[in-house]
């Protein structure tokens, strides 16, 4: 495989200015009722300052990116807050856990609530108040039921002073009264937080905390600061306030200072220096025995009682994370985690913004409203053969066009074809259809982008996909609808024109989700599609959503029977409704129609969130296509769709199987790219290799003994990662080298100590769980026998049958590119051996000074 290393393509992340967790703790319970937390759907949403929410599934360390709700112009994610409704039992005994809701503020006067099952904004409400700079919901009682659940509220801390109560009834959202208006407009609302179920305390501008009662708006005590003897400014803002579960209360501010009031009566029990800038943020355990603090000077500090000295504190640790301030901390308890999480200016990108045409050498890039295509002039080959290398590289990239897309929402997806002649990018609010024509000359290039009809208007998409030839384009719409229309081009004097047919819905398959676990929770939102594949010849659709299951279609051509049993199948794909129905029939192009495939009910549910769906390169010998799904628990499985089976390889190669780095390693996988029967799976930080015509054996331990299929706790695990001995670090070696230009370059090469070993819980199973390959997976392997197609296992050859490395990162993307075969590449062995040529474009993207705003330096500190 040759790699063009690619760190010019552009991608700034956005800073985290919020955290939020479902739940910060759930109740511990015995042994015998641990099942009772197993549906507790516990997540975390983070708002950036582009306006983007993402949605983050902890899965005990693993921590998967389940959902991206794209911002826009102008939006600013600034607060996040749920409301969880309290539990309910059914008459059948099941508990119906809390419902969760979703709201954001944004430096606005809107609060805005958002359905997570369609990926969208839900309600917008604001009143006749300043922009709100703090939000908080009102906790439940002591004794909480469904009446007291409903007359709850959310309560807003506005710029210019005013304390005002937002009604969240029955599902609504709607302005209900302003509570407290200040005489100065001067006082800013800052921060807030609920002492009980009636006493909100809030944290203001001008040197105070405030403490009210929302049920007459009176003002219960005022705590002053004093002013800021250390300079600056006069009056002292309170960036931050919480209360431990004994109603003490605890305080950030301007100073540096972290502060403890007395719960009872609001005076100042202690005062503790523990950062030489602002306080912006604050964290407390559920039982209150820790506090964590976030800071400008970029330390995380953390807290514990003083031992024989009641309502006293001490710092007992402090550590700079980040590379920037801290501006948002969160915590949770729970399910065998006990973390706080903390977010800043200092964020990495997570998802992979990447498509490539390889047989253009065209590479895709976006954010925010602009799309960036880049073309790659030369295979790889010849530029590691130039002895003027470095001068070769920066001449084999070019910027072909930057295509600013119109309106106010961000670009959530964005497709180009494999030729480069077509390029489509979906918002909140419309899907947009390009045509790209590139002519490339002697001496002159030209490149144009022409925007095409389609009836797509007030259609909004959550991820676009594009058929290999160029027939047809897929997207999902509304979180879980997979919309389809075809795409028909002629041939002119003046080019090759397209036009794009009106779109009409494929029907998936009906599941059944119990009603406790539809009517709780997220609802249905684990319903929402995050993969989305065509096979090579265009063909077959598939896509899989976070729940694990696997829809697949077939594309059908006038009198072609379905192979197989089955076609009620495909009549059950259009009788849902009749309005489906006909719209279906009516939006055949020549014939040609969508319908499920006969064996789709076949496919098992999977037992984890499906990461990575791809179809292999090339067809099976009876015509049907190998589609490999990786799970976050790293399982990784090779179906037959046609068939509706697993295939012979993924029946022999269970995960015990598959290599221990692979296994262990913490990386979620991003994406696959195929060479052959070679799948070449990444992360962030990890790039592996694996042969899926040989098989795998199941490794032994120091003692010769085989591993066995449950993973073993270490007991160092708590969902924020391994805990590190002492003296773990291996030593890192540099290599200097010098250029053509006579300018010196160094490469670190980046080695892991003993390999990132001992993963333990960062598979999210618990440890009462059976072994991960059971249930329907299990059944099915067991009841396919010996029929099954073993095609490419004779071909196996004595090459390796994995390979891994972790010298990338962190890995923005992976994507092929196609270059001419040189007859040198004939001659190597891998086109002898079945694998054809690979070349790819591997996108990195280090974080850099210049990603990040100016930050504060301490007296006496200076950049390494």
């Amino acid at each position: 495989m040759d790699i063009h290393r690619c760190r010019f393509v552009r991608y700034p992340a956005s800073a985290i200015n919020a955290v939020a967790f479902t739940h910060s703790s759930l109740p511990s319970v015995s042994a015998n009722k641990k099942f009772l937390q197993k549906n507790i759907q516990v997540r975390l949403a983070i708002g950036r300052a582009n306006g983007d929410i993402e949605v983050w599934n902890p899965l005990q360390g693993a921590w998967h990116q389940e959902l991206v709700i794209p911002g826009g112009k102008d939006r600013s994610v600034d607060g996040l807050v749920w409301v969880t409704d309290p539990d309910e039992e059914m008459a059948d005994g099941k508990i119906i856990h809390g419902k969760s809701r979703l709201f954001s503020i944004g430096y606005t006067t809107t609060i805005t609530e958002w359905d997570l099952e369609k990926a969208r904004a839900k309600k917008h409400a604001s009143g006749q108040h300043g922009e709100i700079w703090c939000l908080g919901v009102q906790p439940l009682p002591n004794k909480a039921s469904a009446a007291a659940a409903g007359s709850r509220k959310l309560v807003a801390g506005t710029v210019d002073g005013n304390l005002v109560l937002y009604s969240i009834e029955d599902g609504d959202l709607k302005f209900q009264k302003t509570l407290i208006r200040t005489p100065s407009k001067k006082t800013k609302f800052v921060s807030i937080a609920f002492q009980s179920h009636n006493v909100v305390v809030v944290g203001c501008s001008n040197s105070t905390i405030c403490a009210y009662d929302i049920r007459n708006g009176t003002l219960l005590r005022q705590m002053t600061l004093g002013t800021d003897i250390s300079g600056g400014f006069k009056n002292i803002i309170v960036w931050a306030v919480k209360c431990l579960s004994n109603g003490d209360i605890v305080s950030g501010d301007s100073t540096g200072q972290v502060c403890i009031w007395d719960g009872k009566t609001y005076t100042q029990a202690q005062r503790i220096q523990s950062h030489s800038q602002d306080v912006l943020c604050l964290s407390v355990s559920a039982d209150g025995s820790k506090i964590v603090s976030g800071g400008m000077d970029r330390r995380t500090a953390i807290y514990e009682p003083i031992a024989g000295q009641n309502g006293r504190w001490s710092k007992v640790f402090h550590r700079r994370y980040h590379q920037h301030d801290v501006k948002a901390m969160a915590s949770f308890e729970g399910k065998g985690m006990s973390i706080v999480v903390s977010g800043g200016s200092d964020a990495n990108p997570v998802n992979a913004p990447l498509q490539s045409a390889p047989k253009a050498r065209f590479i895709l890039s976006w954010w925010g409203n602009e799309i960036r295509i880049w073309h790659l002039l030369s295979p790889a080959q010849p530029l590691l053969d130039d002895p003027k290398a470095a001068l070769s590289l920066r001449k084999n990239r070019k910027l072909l066009a930057q295509v600013l897309v119109k309106g106010d929402s961000h670009i959530s997806s964005a497709a180009i074809s494999e030729d480069g002649t077509l390029l489509v990018a979906s918002t909140a609010s419309d899907i947009k259809v390009f045509q790209l024509d590139f002519t490339q000359g002697e001496s002159v290039e030209q490149f144009q982008v022409k925007k095409l009809d389609m009836a797509t208007a007030g259609l909004a998409a959550s991820k676009v996909q594009i058929s290999a030839d160029n027939r047809w384009i897929s997207w999902v719409a509304e979180g879980s609808k997979v919309m389809v229309a075809s795409v028909q081009s002629s041939r002119t004097a003046s080019g090759i024109p397209y036009t794009v047919s009106r779109p009409y819905k494929l029907q998936r398959l009906r599941r059944q989700t119990p009603k406790h676990i539809l009517l709780g929770g997220l609802g249905s939102y684990d319903r929402n599609i995050t993969q989305m594949a065509f096979s090579p010849d265009s063909r077959m659709l598939s896509v899989a959503d976070l729940a694990g299951y696997i829809d697949t279609w077939v594309l059908r051509v006038p009198g072609e029977q379905p192979n197989g049993a089955g076609g009620e199948d495909d009549q059950g794909a259009t009788s849902e409704s009749s309005s489906d129905s006909s719209e279906e029939e009516s939006e055949d192009v020549a014939g040609e129609r969508w319908v499920r495939s006969p064996k789709a009910a076949l496919l098992p549910k999977l037992s984890a969130s499906p990461v990575v769906l791809s179809f292999s390169k090339s067809p099976r010998d009876d015509g049907d296509y190998d589609l490999l799904v990786i799970t976050t628990l790293k399982q990784l499985f090779v179906f037959n769709p046609l068939r509706g089976v697993l295939s012979e390889w993924s029946r022999r190669n269970t995960y015990p199987k598959l290599p221990e780095q692979f296994r262990d390693t913490r990386d979620q996988i991003k994406g696959v790219v195929w060479q052959g029967h070679r799948a070449w799976i990444y992360g962030v930080s990890s790039l592996f290799m694996l042969d899926l015509t040989q098989d795998f054996s199941v490794e032994k331990n120091a003692n010769g003994e085989k591993h066995g299929t449950k993973r073993k706790r270490d007991g160092q695990e708590g969902g924020a990662g391994g805990r590190m001995e002492k003296h773990s670090l291996a030593v890192q070696r540099l290599r200097v080298a010098a250029g053509p230009d006579g300018g010196k370059w160094e490469d670190v090469e980046m080695v892991d100590a003993e390999d990132q070993k001992s993963i333990g819980a960062s598979s999210g199973v618990d440890d009462d769980d059976d072994d991960v390959e059971g249930g329907e997976l299990q059944r099915l392997r067991d009841d396919q026998g010996a029929n099954g197609n073993t095609q490419g296992a004779e071909k196996a050859g004595t090459g390796a049958r994995w390979w891994h490395t972790y010298q990338f990162r962190p890995i923005l993307g992976i994507v092929p590119v196609e270059g001419v075969v040189e007859a040198r590449a004939l001659t190597t062995g891998d086109v002898q051996s079945g694998l054809p040529p690979l070349e790819v474009a591997l996108v990195e993207r280090p974080l850099s000074g210049d990603d990040l705003p100016e930050r504060y330096f301490a007296e006496g500190e200076w950049e390494r």
